[in-house]
């Protein structure tokens, strides 16, 4: 039985005992009439104290899933439906759980230096052009200050988009895309669309943690492929693909979320190939496509939108505040998905639809980027030659994006690494939350945003000592 505790999420280790042991029992990973370790037994191999366990068998209890016998320990019951409210529906229990690696960039001390943030800093923004937009907006088109958005997306801004899409060789037209609230709320709705309770999908491991919540929340089934330095591992894959059916594949192609890798082209070929053999589809997630000055090959290119859903955003690159994204697939699912975002969300953001189709349409955007691309990429550099200076093994040379993967040798357990940075005043995730199942992890992710300040310098020097 894996059960992982964290005293520094921003959750209690009582509400994440219950939530790991309730899944665990509703999936059938743990069977009826099982017995369950004895609260002296988890508090010691986790070194806790007994109350928090204490109080997350008392939930379960009172949820029915597990009794007490006298003088024995506590069992599992046979009054566990499968198929009941938890795989129906959102349970409020794993959405906290889910959640709590999120909370924590907006929760720590307001001095903490974020280091494994998903942000740029603010000043790497472009704020004066945004500024300047929403104030020629305001002028011009009053309605985008109180109407909503149509449900697919404002015109001008599809059709931005599916001009950019044409330099990656993505061939697209505005009935193809479809504007979302951000890139998380484009997956939302493709696993809302595309999935159901108990079906299986392929993610990355290591992945983007945040999808990870959004599938158990709607109690999809997630199996791990380990992100190699040139892709998803094939051979795992290949042996995979002979015991499970996914449904889906979600898959960063390029700066992939935490390794900042790029998928090579003969592992693309033959992952499309593989997808058209066993009858899944892919979820390309492109969040950080503008920071790449030269496109390497993309799976929506070689597929044309044929198995692959191809996703991408500004929020990362643009401004966070305007939390916008998009969809590219094939205009039958693309009504779908619009259905479903009407559903749940009724239209966008009309305003900051028409800031952003405003910045690509006068070419803000493009020189912006020019000059982020040319901050990131030596914000990189120094943070790899820091990185290794200090004795830290860097996953991969990164050629772009924002993250340097990288692990302090003959540490095992990232979270050791994360106690010592709390103590410069660093606030860093420990690797096990980018895996599927937050299994330990040597590796830490680091965004090159904030290699620069003296904090980080003195945190590797003190991992010498580790």
């Amino acid at each position: 039985m894996k059960i992982v505790l964290d005293a520094s999420k921003g959750v209690s280790l009582a509400e994440q005992l219950t939530c790991q042991l309730e899944e665990m029992i509703r999936s059938r990973q743990v069977q009826v009439g099982a017995k369950l370790p004895s609260i002296r037994q988890l508090a010691a191999s986790h070194q806790i104290s007994r109350f928090p366990i204490m109080e997350a068998y008392d939930r379960l209890v009172s949820k029915g899933l597990i009794q007490p016998k006298h003088g024995s320990g506590f069992y599992v019951t046979g009054r566990v439906d499968t198929h009941d409210h938890w795989f129906r529906g959102a349970n409020p229990c794993v959405a906290r759980a889910a959640s709590g690696n999120i909370l924590q960039q907006f929760t720590s001390a307001g001095d903490a230096l974020p280091l494994s943030s998903g942000f740029i800093p603010e000043a790497w923004r472009d704020v004066e052009g945004i500024a300047q937009a929403m104030r020629q907006i305001s002028r011009k088109d009053t309605a985008s200050l109180v109407d909503y958005a149509a449900p697919q997306g404002d015109a001008t801004l599809r059709e931005q988009i599916s001009r950019r899409l044409l330099l990656l060789e993505i061939e697209t037209r505005p009935q193809h895309i479809l504007v979302t609230h951000s890139a998380s709320h484009a997956l939302d709705l493709v696993a809302r669309t595309m999935l159901r309770p108990g079906d299986t999908v392929f993610v990355e491991d290591p992945g983007y943690f945040n999808l990870f919540g959004l599938l158990r929340l709607q109690g999809i089934r997630l199996i791990g492929v380990p992100r190699s330095r040139t892709g998803p591992d094939l051979s795992v894959i290949e042996d995979l693909l002979t015991v499970h059916r996914p449904k889906l594949f979600f898959v960063n192609t390029v700066f992939q979320n935490p390794t900042a890798t790029n998928i090579a082209p003969q592992v693309a070929f033959r992952l499309l190939q593989l997808a058209q053999l066993h009858d899944f589809s892919i979820v390309e997630d492109d969040i950080y496509a503008d920071l790449q000055a030269v496109p390497s090959q993309r799976l929506a290119a070689l597929d044309q939108l044929n198995r692959v859903i191809y996703v991408g955003g500004f929020s990362k690159t643009l401004s966070s505040s305007l939390r916008l994204g998009y969809i590219a697939a094939h205009p039958e699912l693309i009504g779908n998905l619009m259905s479903v975002k009407t559903l749940t969300s009724m239209g966008g953001t009309k305003l900051a639809e028409s800031i952003v189709a405003t910045l690509l349409e006068r070419g803000i955007y493009r020189k912006h980027m020019e000059k982020l691309r040319y901050r990131v990429d030596d914000a990189l550099a120094y943070a790899v030659e820091q990185l290794q200076r200090s004795g830290w093994e860097v996953f991969e040379q990164p050629c772009g994006g924002m993250f340097v993967w990288s692990r302090v040798p003959n540490v095992d357990d990232s979270a050791v690494l994360v106690a010592e940075a709390q103590k410069f005043g660093i606030t860093i995730a420990p690797g096990a939350n980018y895996r599927p199942n937050n299994e330990t992890s040597p590796w830490l992710r680091f965004n090159a945003a904030y290699m620069r300040d003296n904090r980080t310098l003195t945190f590797l020097a003190s991992t010498s000592r580790l």
